[in-house]
């Protein structure tokens, strides 16, 4: 879903741009709020240093102070994902590295003249306290106690959204799905017979030009990360001191993903794999690779033609930054069902009272597949029976009163087939193309390393 708002938020029938996912993985994390619903452990205090460089990026300096802020960061996500820290100099080596690619994005997106204004970074905030259902007032206070300064929250987001930019710009657009490559998917039986994995990965980037030596000491390390696993090590912690992939603070998690939407080289790889197995050690032109498939579950695929169940439904949402409080929420909802009761027309108060884009269609959603919304909202509409509203329900994206139109179980149309199969194909591509496009970046700048010097 991206910043546009010319799609109603509740239907998330295809990814989320790779811009809008940016920036909620720096802001909340996968599944997780901006703050934990109960404070982490402060972390431990670092030694007072005098600020120094550690990195120098083209033309750019790194300073130690940077990398701190980044370690404590990095660190409290760490615990409230109940991942086992990291030796501290491991840590602050791979996070060196990540802002290293970083500083060459933005260095990129500078020279290009790429920017976010203030107030394409105050709406995206806004978003942010609205998806985690605060206000924006309550998130900077939250953020405040945390100990990171507001002034640099909104720089870390800002930034995120430069990077999210630039990729969009030099590398998401240009990537091309042929009608040929479609075919090919919709005709491959039995594409989603293996459901969704929920995937752990390591990746140690190789340089474009590597010389045998520095082969030779990629391979050690990632030798030696798999040992590390296979003497008992947890998976999470290693891949927060070894992976360089930008999801390495959460323990190497992609979340759950359909196997179709998976790199090529990991789901033909995990197909040979049990549950909980780690893979032999892997190589794409980005680097290499380790995975391991924490579970499986069944997945509803909506590229093949198995028949899967639709619901015709509309709703009348109220946002959080809408009502004063959930119980103002509820309250204001139950009066909409009770009016709907006594012979007022749904359409009509949701054209009156809906802070949805759907309010204009009387909240009228379309049909929608399961999978199509969250999983609050599909959840109450399979316990509707055609004609009844629900009792008030609470998402991400506020409160809302669901009124089931029909249902049925029926095969997916073809234009949406295609229309699913190309944003896959596109998903595809893109995992496996980013992680070569970040190598390159970073090969071809100048980095000088100082962390070393004392």
């Amino acid at each position: 879903m991206s910043f546009s708002s010319a799609i109603s938020p509740m239907l998330l029938s295809l990814p989320r741009s790779l811009a809008f996912m940016a920036i909620i993985a720096l802001a909340i994390g996968p599944g997780r709020h901006v703050f934990a619903q109960s404070p982490a452990p402060p972390a431990q205090p670092l030694p007072a240093e005098i600020d120094r460089v550690v990195a120098i990026v083209n033309d750019e300096a790194v300073t130690l102070s940077e990398l701190r802020h980044r370690v404590v960061q990095t660190e409290s996500q760490l615990r409230q994902r109940n991942i086992e820290l990291p030796p501290r100099d491991a840590l602050e080596k791979q996070l060196l590295e990540r802002l290293i690619l970083e500083r060459v994005q933005l260095q990129l997106a500078r020279d290009t003249g790429l920017q976010v204004d203030d107030t394409s970074l105050d709406a995206a905030l806004a978003r942010i306290a609205e998806g985690n259902r605060v206000t924006l007032a309550d998130m900077r206070s939250a953020i405040e106690r945390d100990g990171i300064p507001w002034s640099r929250f909104r720089d870390d987001i800002r930034k995120e959204m430069v990077m999210s930019r630039l990729r969009l710009c030099f590398f998401s657009n240009r990537i091309v799905v042929t009608d040929a490559e479609v075919d090919n998917l919709l005709s491959n039986p039995g594409t989603s017979q293996a459901g969704e994995w929920l995937v752990e990965h390591i990746l140690i980037r190789i340089p474009e030009q590597a010389s045998p030596v520095e082969l030779d000491r990629i391979q050690a390390r990632m030798k030696e990360a798999v040992a590390q696993i296979e003497k008992g090590e947890s998976f999470a912690k290693v891949a927060a001191i070894y992976s360089q992939a930008p999801d390495a603070n959460n323990g190497g998690s992609l979340g759950w993903r359909p196997v179709e939407r998976l790199p090529n080289l990991y789901a033909d790889a995990g197909k040979e794999l049990k549950t909980g197995e780690l893979s032999k050690i892997l190589r794409s032109p980005a680097g290499l690779h380790v995975i391991r498939i924490a579970e499986r579950r069944g997945g509803n695929n909506l590229v093949d033609n198995t028949p899967v169940d639709q619901f015709h439904v509309r709703h009348i949402l109220l946002r959080d930054t809408e009502v004063k409080s959930d119980d103002e929420a509820r309250r204001r909802l139950v009066e909409i069902k009770q009016r709907v009761t006594h012979g007022a027309d749904f359409a009509e108060l949701a054209r009156l009272h809906s802070n949805d884009l759907s309010a204009a269609k009387g909240g009228d959603l379309g049909w929608v597949y399961a999978g199509d919304t969250v999983p609050e909202f599909e959840q109450a509409v399979r316990n509707l029976k055609p004609g009844e509203i629900s009792e008030p329900v609470q998402t991400q994206f506020g409160w809302h009163l669901i009124q089931l139109i029909e249902r049925r179980t029926d095969s997916v149309s073809s234009e949406r087939r295609r229309q699913v199969a190309r944003q896959i194909l596109r998903e595809r591509k893109a995992d496996e193309a980013y992680q070569d496009w970040l190598r390159q970046l970073r090969d071809r700048a100048y980095v000088e390393l100082r962390l070393e010097e004392r």
